[in-house]
């Protein structure tokens, strides 16, 4: 079992992050398109460590074009020496047309056309060919030398992998056929990773007749831990809150809906609507945040998730802020290495 953590997504700080990630255990650190661009501190993360692999998790895929990412996706995996992971993801519509203002139709295959394309912008920059890509959301047909990076750049290492988040049923596939890996939401249990998530990644993997043998499952998890009861307790406010703000998004519908939760879906959507933030971490009862959530002490943490997880990922993702203490957090990084 692969074990990794958020970086800091601040640039000014993510080469020191990236260190103490490393100097930890992880293997890979993950940087978020939330207040930062996502791809830019992974250059500094780059130069504050050696072997720990790096990652969008996850870049916005629809605010940008396949030439875009295949450019930034080629310079990081040559500046890192072979350790980038492109993690993609689609947002959702609101934000795509409203903050970034670009286009929203047919996520899920334009989700496949546009990694298609950006594989075949790779394969032209490696292999010296014709850029010959049309399909019917992106077409790539100029591609002179003058704007053709070197092959040496990368041919020790290839080309990065590229891991797709998602939630739903047709994205999940997607993911399965067309990705090297699958980035879980942290918006999901047990049953629905294994009920819903690992069928849809199947039957991906089954329409370009590969298995999931190689094929890398990253998930996160909400987690409350402390070594008082105090702790605990302001983790599990803090949890609940987080599992309020998640299931009050219609998207996420069908997790809470499995379980038999989905009313609690629509309450949790009228008061984000109402802007009663407080009160959809307190409508949140405890079977669901225990569904959602990883609860155990800190010497326990390291088994609960094998309980939970083995069988199902290949990577797990465990934020560095879980435990202040470096000593448990290390055990607990190690522990889950030997899974």
């Amino acid at each position: 079992m692969k074990v990794d953590s958020s970086l800091n997504s601040d640039v000014r700080y993510a080469e020191a992050s990236a260190h103490e990630l490393e100097v930890l255990g992880f293997s890979a650190g993950w940087s978020h398109e939330l207040a930062h661009d996502p791809f830019l501190p992974l250059v500094t993360a780059a130069r504050g460590s050696e072997s720990l692999q790096l990652g969008t998790s996850i870049a916005v895929a629809f605010a940008r074009n396949p030439m875009l990412l295949a450019n930034i996706g080629w310079d990081l995996q040559a500046y890192s020496r072979g350790r980038f992971i492109l993690g993609l993801g689609s947002q959702i519509r609101a934000h795509i047309t409203r903050r970034f203002s670009m286009p929203w139709s047919h996520p899920a295959a334009r989700m496949r056309e546009l990694i298609a394309a950006t594989r075949a912008i790779w394969d032209c920059w490696l292999n010296d060919g014709q850029l010959e890509f049309k399909g019917d959301f992106y077409q790539h047909t100029l591609m002179t030398p003058y704007f053709t990076p070197a092959a040496a750049d990368i041919a020790a290492w290839g080309v990065p992998k590229i891991f797709l988040a998602g939630v739903g049923e047709l994205m999940t596939e997607v993911a399965g056929e067309v990705g090297d890996g699958f980035i879980a939401h942290g918006f999901t249990t047990e049953r629905y990773l294994r009920e819903v998530t690992l069928p849809a990644l199947l039957r991906g993997r089954e329409r370009v007749g590969k298995s999931l043998e190689g094929f890398e499952i990253v998930v996160p998890s909400f987690v409350v831990t402390g070594s008082s009861e105090e702790q605990m307790e302001r983790q599990r406010a803090s949890v609940r809150e987080q599992v309020g703000f998640y299931g009050s998004t219609p998207a996420y519908r069908a997790v809470l809906e499995l379980h038999g939760w989905g009313d609690l879906q629509t309450e949790l959507r009228d008061r984000s609507r109402s802007g009663d933030w407080q009160g959809m971490g307190l409508a949140v009862p405890e079977d669901v945040l225990d569904a959602f959530a990883i609860v155990a002490e800190p010497t326990d943490l390291a088994a609960a998730y094998a309980r939970r997880f083995r069988g199902v990922a290949t990577r797990l993702t465990i934020e560095r802020s879980v435990l202040t203490n470096e000593a448990e957090l290390a055990d607990v990084v190690t522990s889950l290495g030997a899974v």
